[in-house]
């Protein structure tokens, strides 16, 4: 999708009201056509034409694909960690899994754009750079949730479960999204079976 190289930073940060509408747009529509055809299908050319504006307006904003890739993905990773941050938050730790597990998997099958971008990953250093940080942030959130309930677990050990949840759930939830719709729904209840046996054990060790 691109390489060390290719600058992704808008072109414009948007202030005034009317700008970031018009930002919003542009990534809504750019959502809607990855969506539909696929990162590597769209066209510049053709987010311009859904957005309604001038290819020229267009570049003023992000100078290139990616950059607009980008910043739908950051998007979506501020969706998710607020959402985690606040189930984490106000949910018994066993039944947050099962909140957490369907919100996700929800979200990954009807994002606009999520799976079409995501699928990418390896392929683009900023989405992988992102990726990790969205890792890292919900451990520490994870971390913090686990230090209250097992205040037996070594740090250590905390951690190490803190970075393994969200990472092994995460990845069994994006191929769930990829599998016919029965299958999924199966899927996705024995992800919430191994995460729910993983506290237990946790909660013994």
């Amino acid at each position: 999708m691109t390489d060390d190289n290719i600058d992704v930073t808008p072109r414009r940060k948007p202030v005034q009201a009317r700008s970031r509408e018009r930002v919003n747009s542009i990534l809504k529509h750019a959502a809607e056509i990855f969506t539909e055809v696929g990162v590597d299908s769209t066209s510049m050319s053709a987010i311009a034409r859904r957005s309604d504006m001038s290819l020229a307006s267009l570049y003023r904003y992000f100078p290139n694909k990616a950059a607009i890739v980008k910043a739908i993905a950051e998007t979506h990773v501020e969706k998710m960690e607020d959402v985690m941050r606040a189930r984490l938050a106000d949910t018994d730790i066993y039944e947050v899994i099962d909140v957490l597990v369907d919100f996700y998997y929800d979200f990954y099958r009807n994002e606009p754009g999520y799976a079409a971008i995501w699928s990418g990953v390896e392929a683009m250093p900023e989405l992988r750079e992102l990726d990790f940080q969205e890792l890292y942030h919900n451990a520490r959130d994870v971390d913090a949730r686990l230090k209250q309930v097992f205040p037996h677990l070594s740090d250590t050990r905390r951690w190490n479960a803190s970075l393994l949840l969200p990472r092994s759930t995460g990845s069994m939830l994006r191929l769930a999204v990829t599998l016919p719709e029965t299958e999924a729904t199966q899927l996705v209840a024995e992800i919430k079976r191994m995460a729910r046996a993983y506290l237990k054990e946790l909660a013994t060790a």
